[in-house]
């Protein structure tokens, strides 16, 4: 960790946010090739989860109005439990600093926290002891507008921005399930006691994608491109299995075809991000661990110096989050579902009677005859209707109950959320993780970043191999030729030419092209392979279409030119 930190912040992938003014922990800014290889994280999340799914992209505000979070439920329940030394005040989360100090797994309550500093005497690591345990939510809050303004949240997840438009959404999709949407952008928790550099931030990046599915059809065109893919699977009892998704979903390890879809397409995606496979698995979370309205729920995690790490989080939400906003809006966030045929059912319906109900409920009585028609429920010798706070007894002899036969072409449902929620943070650091090693080259160390080529932020250096003219101009030329391309490219003179390799190679660029003395013979130059440091001779003008073929990993280097010696 120590020399991989080290790098990172020497070659600029990140750096400590407000560093000048001694720094505050969880919150970290992105160097110039720390936000390159973010960004081209992000374009490789859009191929998978926009491009090839049937989804679109959004982006919404990231600050929130109160009402939101009143009925997503973060205003009352997006908590942690703090503990404060009375001794030198500091605060910290309960359950992080347990388990750092006792290695006992907490469980997120007042009175747990309590009764383990109590049995276990736990004190600050001043030796002072802890006030009483309190909730802290975890949402920094604000006031939208001048004076006493509104009251406003900045959102904790991408998610509800997204839930809110679903009306939107729907005619955008012409209410034709199941569909994608997606949105990439900035989250915050004001965390208790952030303690893990990138892994735990106050500001983060998220990508999320909320799959909208009918309640009864939980399975995916697509399943067969991962029924036999395999992935380390650890279950809700802490059990291994080494079993293809396929099987997974009959024997009822994963519940449904949908999400062990989503767990094989997030598998793919942090392969080619750079995640390495034997540092991967998908977790399912623990019955008193999943959230109460989510039917499953499976986190991928990756071994790095921090141990084993949340990258992704991928739950079936069920209709939780539409059915609460519609709630708390009014608005329907239905669908109509069209059948393929008409069905032919006995419909009951409850008529009315508004001369007995007039005299009854006076000014209410529209409002209870269209609450008589709308109830579903069970009929007894009372009725007992809410409408709007207010309750109204409605006995059987104000209403018919009839049955009849009619043709329905269609139902109404609240869709079922599928989301995927990546932590582009973590998964950057992963990545970086994963990628760093050392090898011996001509009897010297080196360290190397083994990134994926269509990863690297820097993709290609153009090195002349002496620091004066002609090489220097052309190399030059090269350089705005390859830009003009598409390719991030850098020219860089400074130093000899094995030194500007090592530094290449340190921040992961995976070739080298450098401007030899035959370059100017026969317009050839030299194509240096940051893994293998081979190194074959090309014809200058072929490099646009040679590495575009090499940066994709259509074809080796050996394929493109001759081996250069």
């Amino acid at each position: 960790m120590k020399d991989v930190g080290e790098m990172l912040v020497r070659r600029g992938y990140l750096w400590q946010s407000f560093e000048i003014y001694g720094g505050m922990a969880g919150f970290v800014d992105y160097g110039p090739l720390g936000n390159g290889l973010r960004r081209a994280l992000e374009n490789l999340w859009r191929e998978y989860f926009v491009v090839n799914e049937r989804a679109v992209e959004i982006d919404t505000p990231t600050i929130g109005i109160e009402d939101v979070f009143i009925a997503s439920g973060h205003a009352s329940s997006f908590t942690d439990v703090a503990v404060e030394c009375k001794k030198c005040g500091k605060i910290f989360r309960a359950d992080h600093y347990i388990k750092e100090k006792l290695g006992i797994e907490t469980e997120e309550t007042i009175d747990f926290v309590r009764e383990v500093i109590t049995t276990y005497d736990v004190k600050c690591e001043c030796g002072g002891n802890f006030k009483e345990p309190e909730n802290f939510n975890l949402m920094f809050s604000t006031t939208i507008g001048p004076g006493r303004g509104k009251q406003g949240y900045l959102r904790p997840e991408t998610a509800q921005g997204i839930f809110i438009n679903f009306k939107r959404l729907s005619d955008y999709f012409r209410d034709k399930l199941p569909f994608g949407v997606c949105q990439i952008g900035r989250a915050y928790r004001n965390e208790i006691s952030p303690r893990q550099g990138v892994i735990r931030l106050r500001e983060f990046n998220q990508a999320e994608l909320e799959y909208f599915v009918h309640p009864g059809e939980k399975k995916h065109p697509l399943f067969d491109n991962y029924r036999e893919f395999r992935i380390l699977l650890v279950d809700k009892n802490d059990e291994e299995h080494d079993i293809t998704l396929g099987e997974a979903v009959e024997r009822g390890i994963i519940a449904h075809e949908l999400l062990a879809y989503f767990i094989g397409k997030t598998a793919d995606f942090l392969l080619k991000a750079g995640i390495k496979k034997d540092k991967m698995r998908f977790r399912q979370h623990k019955d008193d661990e999943r959230a109460h309205y989510a039917v499953d729920c499976w986190d991928a995690e990756a071994y790095t110096s921090y141990g084993w790490i949340e990258i992704v989080g991928i739950a079936d939400r069920g209709d939780y989050d539409l059915s609460k906003h519609r709630e708390y809006s009014k608005e329907d966030l239905s669908i109509f579902i069209n059948y393929d045929e008409p069905v032919v059912r006995k419909v009951r319906k409850i008529l009315p009677d508004m001369s007995k109900l007039g005299p009854k409920f006076r000014k209410n009585a529209k409002k209870v005859a269209e609450a008589l028609e709308k109830y579903s429920g069970e009929i007894d010798d009372v009725l007992t209707l809410e409408i709007d706070g207010e309750k109204f007894e409605v006995d059987r002899d104000l209403f018919e109950i009839v049955e009849e036969e009619e043709k329905v072409y269609g139902e109404r449902v609240v869709p079922h959320v599928i989301e995927p929620s990546f932590g582009l943070d973590r998964i950057t650091y992963a990545i970086l993780e994963h990628s760093f090693d050392r090898d011996v080259i001509d009897g010297e160390e080196r360290r190397v970043l083994r990134l994926k080529r269509w990863m690297a932020p820097v993709q290609i250096a153009v090195l002349p191999l002496l620091s004066r003219e002609p090489f220097t101009g052309k190399a030059e030329e090269i350089t705005v030729m390859l830009k003009k391309s598409g390719f991030f490219t850098e020219k860089d003179e400074s130093g000899s030419i094995g030194r500007r390799y090592r530094r290449y190679d340190e921040i992961g660029t995976p070739f080298c092209i450098t401007v030899d003395h035959q370059s100017f013979e026969d317009s050839t130059v030299t194509i240096r392979d940051r893994d293998t440091t081979r190194q074959v001779r090309v014809k200058e003008l072929e490099l646009p279409e040679i590495m575009k073929s090499l940066l994709s990993g259509e074809r080796e280097l050996t394929e493109v030119g001759e081996l250069f010696k």
